[in-house]
Parts: structure tokens; C-alpha cells; sequence
């Protein structure tokens, strides 16, 4: 295996246990009640966000969702920043108005993650066409779910991508829930990715639990946007560890199968990664154990940051108001 390819495996492991180990805190902070509301975990995903965002060069477009938190982190995203942001400090990316469901840092692209389910895909599309307008040869990456692939916004803004050939790819990050509604009874298809048939793309379904396979897709993707051919539909087959949000126990997933879970689990894709680098001798055991303390060194700087950092003052309600 060549040598860069080997650094890339690596580099993969190192963003999903960070991703990981930042998701596990948040649990944390909402478990202690340190945190206002609700927030949106993204463990069991990692290797979507991981296999997308390394196919970018550092001035592309993101959108997010709700459940956000991975993608920020994927893109290089400041997690003492992020962490007092969910907690609603004054040092957070947006001074703590944003929370962990509108969190953003545009410094990396990233446009917001949303509330409303769907509405970051136009927003990625608009941003897909400013770079097409201007000839900057970025492209926009939207992420949602496979919920708002039912949505109006989903088909609108496909029809103009594909129409005008903008330089945007779509990806769903299918964890077969919509909340607690099985997309499986509430769709006509097997597979998302054949929507993209009837506005002449790409439809492309890929294992969204194989970082390496992400990659793969998506480096095909964003290289056809670059020159000029149009958007590409991607469909991750992916899984959530947890409830639709911190709060939710999840036992609609044990309707049809009681074992579901522990299915998924068995593919967790940081367990698998790990365990491939080892085994193909790619790092050894000492080298990642160095890469997961490093990372839990972070990790506790950034809980200590977000915990120790103050509240915006009062006055902070009245600025930044645009409407």
C-alpha cells in the first residue's frame, strides 16, 4: 500500500475518533443538564462526513443539518469553539445564539447547520450557484437526511441544480429514520439515489459505513462538478447510534427488528478502521493509542473551554439582528 495512502487511513481514523469522542461529551453535558435543549448526535455516521469532507479543498461550500456536529468536525472546525457554542457561551462561532442546531463556521465553509428539515438544501444550492456565477471553480456540498429527501426543497432545488448543471453534490445520509418514522414505509424505492434519475444525474448508493468507499464516491463527484458536468446525487447507507436527539430512547427501532441495532453496531465504522490499520500493519497499536490520547487531550481542553467560558451578556440579544 502506498505510503499516502496509508497517511489518508490514518488521517481518516483520526477525524472519526475525534468525531466520536466530541459526540460522546455532548452526551455528557446534556446528561448533566449543562446544556439548553436538545442536540442531534451524529455517532455511527462518521464515515460519511469524513469520506465527503476529504474530497474538498479548503474554500468549498457546506451545507448541514440538525445533526451537524460531524460535519464541522470533519471540515477542521475549532471544537473549544463548537463546544461552548452548544452550551451557549459567549466564545462559541456564533457568541452562543446558535446552538448545537444552527451552529456554523464559516471560516470552513460551512454555511449553518438548520432546524427545518431540508432547508439547508437550497442554501447549498444558491452557494453552488454563486461559485458557478463568479468562475471560481468551488463546488457546495448539502447534507440531509433521508426525511428531507421527501421534502418540496429536495426536488426544487435538484431540478434547478440539474437544469443549470451548478456545481453541487447532494448527499443523503440515510440512517433509515425520520425522527421515528421508517423511511422504508413511507417511500416507494429501495434506493434514494434512483430520485436523481428523473433530473438526469448521478445517482450514485454507496456504504456509508466504508469511509474508504465515501471517499471514493465522492472524489468521482466533486471532480464531475469541478468541470462543469452538474450535480450528483449521493445516497450513504448509514445508521445512528442513538435516538433522533439526546432525549429520544429510540424504542420505535425495535418494532420490526429487536436486533437492529446491535446489527449496525457490529459495523461501527471507527471499530472497523482501527482494526483494519492494525491488522494491515498501516500503524501499530502504540502509534493509534497515541492518536486517541492526543485526541482526548483536545477533547478535555475544549469541555474545560466551554465549561469555564461565561455567557454572552444580555445586550448580546439586540446585535447581530438582520430582520
Amino acid at each position: 500500500m502506498k505510503s499516502n495512502i496509508k497517511k489518508q487511513l490514518v488521517n481518516f481514523y483520526e477525524t472519526m475518533y475525534r468525531m466520536r469522542r466530541f459526540e460522546e461529551e455532548i452526551f455528557e453535558f446534556y446528561k448533566k443538564g449543562m446544556m439548553a435543549g436538545l442536540a442531534h448526535l451524529y455517532m455511527g455516521e462518521e464515515a460519511v462526513a469524513t469520506g465527503i469532507c476529504a474530497a474538498l479543498k479548503e474554500d468549498d461550500y457546506l451545507g448541514s443539518t440538525h445533526r451537524g456536529h460531524g460535519h464541522l468536525v470533519a471540515r477542521g472546525a475549532d471544537i473549544k469553539k463548537m463546544m461552548a457554542e452548544i452550551l451557549g457561551k459567549e466564545t462559541g462561532y456564533s457568541k452562543g445564539k446558535g446552538g448545537s442546531m444552527h451552529i456554523m463556521a464559516l471560516d470552513k465553509g460551512i454555511l449553518g447547520a438548520n432546524g427545518i428539515v431540508g432547508a439547508g438544501i437550497p442554501i447549498a444550492t444558491g452557494a453552488a450557484y454563486s461559485a458557478k456565477y463568479r468562475g471560481t471553480n468551488q463546488v457546495a456540498i448539502s447534507f440531509f437526511g433521508d426525511g428531507a429527501s421527501n421534502e418540496g426543497t429536495f426536488h426544487e432545488s435538484l431540478n434547478m441544480a440539474s437544469a443549470w448543471k451548478l456545481p453541487v453534490i447532494y448527499v443523503i445520509e440515510n440512517n433509515l429514520y425520520g425522527i421515528s418514522v421508517d423511511t422504508r414505509d413511507v417511500t416507494n424505492v429501495t434506493d434514494l439515489a434512483d430520485r436523481a434519475h428523473g433530473y438526469g444525474i448521478p445517482g450514485v448508493v454507496v456504504d456509508g459505513m466504508d469511509v474508504v468507499a465515501v471517499y471514493e464516491v465522492a472524489k468521482e463527484a466533486v471532480a464531475r462538478a469541478r468541470r462543469g458536468e452538474g450535480p450528483t446525487l449521493l445516497e450513504c447507507k448509514t445508521y445512528r447510534w442513538q435516538g433522533h436527539h439526546v432525549g429520544d430512547p429510540a424504542n420505535y427501532r425495535s418494532r420490526k427488528n429487536p436486533n437492529e441495532k446491535a446489527e449496525w453496531m457490529k459495523r461501527d465504522p471507527v471499530v472497523i478502521l482501527k482494526e483494519k490499520i492494525i491488522k494491515d500493519e498501516i500503524a501499530s497499536e502504540a502509534e493509534i493509542i497515541k492518536i486517541e490520547n492526543k485526541i482526548e487531550k483536545e477533547i478535555q481542553e475544549a469541555v474545560k473551554f466551554a465549561a469555564e467560558s461565561p455567557y454572552p451578556d444580555v445586550s448580546e440579544a439586540f446585535t447581530d439582528i438582520f430582520a
